[in-house]
């Protein structure tokens, strides 16, 4: 009886089916038995899982049909009368195998306030090994008894015979003659069973796996062969030392611990990969073990020592940890590059693909992608193409490369750079292929951009080197007539083509030093607001735009003073270009603990936000209100790269409608001897 007022009757349910005696309730419900309940220990007997918690007792079990344990609960129900088995058979399904136990179980009837039954209380335990051992036991008994019975009728006759000794001398020798025979049997089963020890224990001394034998509580160590002694890092002085005397490391390890369970409970223990510190030359060595403790038993079922069976898996653990850390590796470094990869099921169309290979077709992590969809993904005029690469690929065995363009599920075209090697089965059938791609729409985009710039830039130094050539041509035609306005006019017109070539070629040689890094500063210490001042004549000669200055007069930077001038007239010239309807442009100059910042204002258009990201690359030509510009889309790259030099920033604010400004900023402080040198 239990307690009422310490322990609740669910709590003392919850506790008793923790036990790691199986349990199980069962009831008479809807005209079957029906479990009720079943703790852990009684749903590995059966190989089930809390799924058949609820479930009546022939659906849950189909196993048992055939076997009387339904029968004996129904008679229990009916009657109400306990029923008790020992050594009990059952059979069970085992990995889906059908395998025969033995048990000792208990059917108990709880009846109710009716005096019916109202459940059946099922415990049970395995008993397997027990009878195995009782078979054993009974057999041994059999063959001695059988024995005793042969000496016994022996001795019979030899009472007979001596009772008879003179008239029956012969049957007396003919009786002693048999007991010398069983004797010598006698002798010989000895014999055997000695044969049988030395046979054991050079089976495990020379069995290829690592065994040993721990006799006792204390787990003395009994037999051990070369292997064990191997994993142990010791020599056979261990032999009749107890386990922990003789691996003093394995304190505080697990081992100990699950021996002493294993002897206690008589139920063998199952290790995998399990981590142990063994000693070798005075320092803790990590090794990994694979281990069975099996418990040997007595006559009487006690356990008098434990068989130990070992594998060192150090080398596969540490292999297989090794083969994780490559792949997780090579995943970093495939998402570091953008990388996607792939393998293809030729025959099904299906790809076990890494997300980044779906994003570069415009796929999710989470969406569903097959060869037909890449396939499909294609622009159509390549699709043959790709086609025939992979078939080639496949009846050449060699790695296929392809660029092609892709549209994705939005509508927008990217470019691929893909390579596939193809796989084959053990019949030499190409059944997989294995492929890497990469988006290579930057690079596309940057080479068209490229050949864009190019054909800009031949375009523009070819139409003032036309003007220029019709300028002189003409001049040649009326060198000899006297000097008049058509030779005033034809001479600015050649000046300011050549003007324009020499603008172009600068911006192509700037461009060409910033790609070779041989863009050079030569720094010094000037007046801004006096090189703002006189900056920009061209653009006050022509009168169309007002430049105002604003800012401290006094503020001195330290920079390359032509450097950031040219920085200053490209602004204001896009200013001018791009704003031609701001009559007014402002130039701001702004001091800061840290930083000066100049700023270049107009009152134009704006610009649009989808433009602004790009303004700073290299060969971006912008449209403003439709309207294409030209210039070889150099000039606001050139300027965002001197800025980074002197270590500042350039950026623009631009809103549609109210105008645009650009700025940058140089820091105040000067660059040290190792700055300077660098520039």
């Amino acid at each position: 009886m239990n307690a009422p007022n310490q322990i609740q009757a669910e709590e003392l349910l919850s506790v008793l089916f923790h036990s790691p005696s199986a349990t199980a309730v069962y009831a008479y419900k809807d005209d079957d038995i029906t479990i009720l309940s079943a703790n852990q220990a009684m749903l590995k007997f059966w190989g089930k899982d809390k799924g058949v918690i609820g479930e009546k007792f022939k659906i849950a079990l189909p196993e048992l049909h055939d076997q009387p344990f339904y029968d004996i609960l129904i008679n229990v129900w009916n009657s109400g009368e306990t029923f008790m088995a020992k050594d009990y058979p059952a059979v069970l399904l085992t990995n889906g195998y059908p395998e025969k136990f033995y048990f000792d179980f208990e059917y108990k009837a709880i009846l109710g306030p009716d005096g019916k039954t109202a459940y059946i209380l099922n415990t049970a335990s395995e008993v397997t090994e027990r009878q195995k051992a009782m078979q054993m036991v009974d057999e041994k008994s059999k063959s001695e008894q059988k024995l005793i019975d042969d000496l016994s009728a022996l001795n019979e006759e030899y009472l007979a015979t001596n009772e008879d000794l003179v008239s029956k001398h012969e049957e007396l020798f003919n009786a002693n003659s048999e007991l010398l025979k069983i004797k010598k049997e006698l002798l010989t089963a000895n014999h055997a069973l000695e044969e049988n020890e030395k046979r054991f224990k050079n089976l495990v001394e020379k069995s290829p796996v690592a065994m040993a034998s721990l006799r006792g509580e204390n787990f003395q160590v009994e037999i051990v062969n070369d292997k064990v002694l191997d994993i142990w890092n010791k020599d056979r002085s261990v032999v009749g030392l107890p386990l922990a005397e003789a691996l003093p490391e394995l304190e505080d390890q697990p081992f100990i611990d699950i021996l002493k369970e294993v002897y206690t409970s008589g139920k063998p223990y199952f290790g995998k990969e399990l981590k142990a510190m063994l000693e070798k030359n005075g320092e803790l060595i990590e090794c990994y073990l694979n281990f069975v403790y099996q418990p040997i038993f007595d006559e009487n079922n006690a356990a008098v020592s434990i068989l130990v069976v070992a594998t060192d898996v150090t080398e596969q653990v540490q292999a297989r940890e090794s083969v994780v850390e490559i792949k997780n590796r090579l995943e970093i470094a495939l998402d570091a590059s953008r990388l996607g990869s792939t393998e293809i099921n030729l025959s099904t169309g299906m790809m076990d693909s890494t997300n980044q290979f779906k994003y570069n077709y415009g796929y999710h992590a989470e969406d569903k992608f097959t060869y037909l969809d890449l396939y499909q993904s294609i622009l159509p005029e390549h699709r043959r193409r790709i086609k025939d690469l992979v078939k080639e690929s496949i009846k050449t065995n060699q790695i296929y490369k392809a660029e092609y363009p892709v549209q994705w599920k939005d509508g927008s075209i990217h470019w691929i750079q893909a390579h596939g090697l193809p796989r084959f089965n053990d019949e030499g059938i190409a059944d997989r292929m294995v492929g890497m791609n990469a988006d290579i729409t930057d690079k596309k985009l940057a080479e068209q951009r490229k050949d864009d710039f190019l054909s800009v830039a031949s375009h523009e130094l070819k139409t003032p080197l036309t003007a220029v050539r019709a300028s002189i041509q003409l001049l040649n035609r009326i060198k000899e007539k006297p000097y008049s306005p058509m030779h005033i006019r034809l001479i600015e017109q050649s000046d300011k083509g050549i003007e324009k070539m020499c603008m172009l070629i600068d911006d192509l040689l700037n461009m060409s030093r910033l790609g070779q890094d041989q863009l050079m500063l030569e720094y010094q210490t000037f007046n801004l607001h006096e090189m703002l001042s006189k900056s920009c004549h061209h653009v006050r000669l022509e009168g169309k735009h007002k430049l105002i200055l604003r800012g401290d007069e006094l503020l001195e930077i330290h920079a390359d003073e032509h450097r950031i001038e040219q920085v200053v007239i490209n602004l204001v010239n896009n200013a001018v270009k791009y704003a031609k309807g701001s009559r007014e442009i402002q130039i701001f100059t702004e001091a800061e603990p840290e930083y000066v910042k100049i700023s270049v204002r107009d009152f134009g258009q704006g610009i649009s936000e989808a433009v602004i990201p790009h303004l700073f690359d290299r060969y971006y030509r912008a449209e403003h209100a439709g309207k294409s510009y030209s210039g070889l889309g150099l000039g606001l790259y050139i300027c965002s790269e001197i800025i980074k030099k002197h270590s500042g920033k350039i950026g623009v604010d631009s809103k549609i409608g109210e105008g645009s400004t650009f700025w940058f900023t140089l820091p105040r402080k000067k660059p040290g001897k190792a700055s300077l040198a660098a520039e």
